[in-house]
């Protein structure tokens, strides 16, 4: 046997052993670069994934930003090539859309950290500013949700617009979101103008605003919670 059909069949064997591994304890006892091996492997049918694995966690510092890198950052890598990084950004969504969707199903946003979670995949990545407005009935269950693209300054957070769409779908109560893409949740002096500005509308028109959350990548700021609203 070569020297190169050594090599081959001893990461054929490595890669066996990942995926027994994965197929018995899903990742407890996996190292970071193992993971992003594991899912590198999927699209590189023979070649040694362990080398830019671990080159990829130490440009990217963790999984999160392996899977937050963009393809052409990914194909920086010695290695990857653009099959492995579609693959990579496919299972980002492919998580992303499990996580939103999973959220939904439950429909029960009644802390919060789930609260976080379920505006975290709808707007919290985006590179400009979102406002979402959450439509819930009397049960707590979310019957709407809407999203749309500007600062809050903008006329599309103007009360008559949010509690226009309240009223139409018969809400009890509304919970409003925005990002900062900047990644600092701290609330500007604009964002608690808005809030008491909405506040005040909601208790004329009898639908309540239980929550202003400011939602950045890692975290949030909640008006409810602080004691501000």
């Amino acid at each position: 046997m070569d020297d190169q059909s050594s090599l081959n069949n001893k990461g054929s064997g490595h890669r066996k052993r990942l995926r027994e591994r994965f197929l018995e304890t899903s990742f407890d006892g996996f190292a970071d670069y193992e993971i992003v091996e594991l899912l590198l492997s999927l699209n590189t049918p023979r070649k040694d994934c362990k080398p830019m694995a671990k080159e990829a966690i130490k440009k990217f510092n963790n999984i999160v930003g392996v899977l937050d890198a963009s393809i052409d950052e990914l194909m920086q890598i010695n290695g990857i090539g653009p099959s492995n990084a579609i693959g990579v950004k496919n299972f980002q969504n492919i998580l992303q859309v499990y996580a939103k969707e999973k959220i939904i199903l439950k429909k029960e946003l009644n802390t919060p950290q789930m609260l976080f979670e379920f505006l975290k995949e709808k707007i919290g990545k985006e590179k400009k500013e979102h406002f979402a407005i959450l439509f819930f009935d009397t049960r707590n269950k979310l019957l709407y949700d809407n999203i749309s693209v500007g600062s809050l300054n903008a006329s599309i957070v103007h009360p008559r617009e949010v509690f226009n769409n309240a009223l139409l779908k018969k809400a009890s109560y509304i919970i409003v979101a925005h990002n900062h893409p900047s990644g600092d949740p701290t609330p500007s002096e604009e964002d608690i103008i808005t809030t008491k500005r909405l506040v005040e509308a909601g208790r004329i028109l009898g639908i309540s605003v239980q929550d202003h959350m400011i939602v950045a990548t890692n975290n949030y700021y909640s008006f409810a919670e602080k004691g501000t609203l």
